[in-house]
């Protein structure tokens, strides 16, 4: 088995998960995982018919990342997300497991605000943000991130030791703030962005969207901050 799974949470992408799948480079991540939160438009059937594994994982991007890690094979070292909307680049995918693979690393996390963007990918809101959260984790814990991009890539043994408990859309920054905390070797890689594939974003696709998932980042960053100290 290879030492690399990737887990791709899901909601509804049955237009770009298919494509997002086969982008991926097989000699470097041959388990493929979508976690997938109780799709309608076919995205299970889809994802099985271009090579991955699927779990239903009901409801939670935290939830879904978290299974799907879990669900990994007992011989996996690193574990890589990133979203099925087809922005990520999964082609790319050597940029951010190889400093994990070549044991200098612990965590890499793709910037898209120091990459390239395709107009129209990434909104304000977002950029702004990944700048604020970057700030707020750097002034806690020293470790400044300029985003908090999805796909990223971190050794099977310190996501463990990080016990993740965020099951909403804060997952993504308990997760650089605990690593952040626990003193990883963290890098940051600047990574081209493209706009989705298909469908609506979760998030940014709605003001309800975008105030939910910004609730749930503030929040968690919150709870993180007020109980974790910074390691000594």
């Amino acid at each position: 088995m290879e030492p690399v799974t990737v887990v791709i949470p899901t909601l509804n992408e049955a237009e770009t998960i298919g494509a997002v799948i086969r982008e991926i480079p097989r000699q470097f991540a041959g388990d493929i995982i979508v976690a997938d939160s109780g799709s309608l438009d076919g995205t299970q059937a889809a994802a099985r018919a271009a090579g991955a594994r699927v779990l239903d994982t009901g409801r939670g991007y935290g939830r879904a990342c978290a299974l799907g890690a879990e669900a990994a094979d007992p011989a996996c070292k690193i574990i890589v997300f990133l979203d099925g909307d087809g922005a990520d680049r999964g082609d790319l995918l050597e940029r951010i497991v190889g400093p994990v693979l070549g044991g200098t690393h612990d965590f890499v996390l793709a910037s898209r605000t120091r990459g390239e963007r395709d107009a129209g990918s990434m909104l304000w809101h977002q950029v702004l943000a990944g700048r604020l959260a970057g700030f707020g984790i750097g002034a806690r814990y020293g470790v400044r991130y300029s985003d908090m991009c999805a796909f990223r890539a971190i050794s099977r043994s310190a996501l463990q030791r990080l016990q993740l408990q965020e099951m909403t859309y804060g997952w993504n920054i308990e997760m650089q703030m605990q690593a952040a905390r626990a003193r990883l070797r963290i890098l940051e890689v600047p990574m081209p962005y493209r706009r989705r594939g298909g469908g609506a974003s979760k998030v940014a696709g709605s003001l309800r969207g975008t105030l939910h998932a910004s609730s749930r980042i503030v929040s968690t960053y919150l709870r993180i901050a007020a109980t974790s100290r910074p390691a000594a």
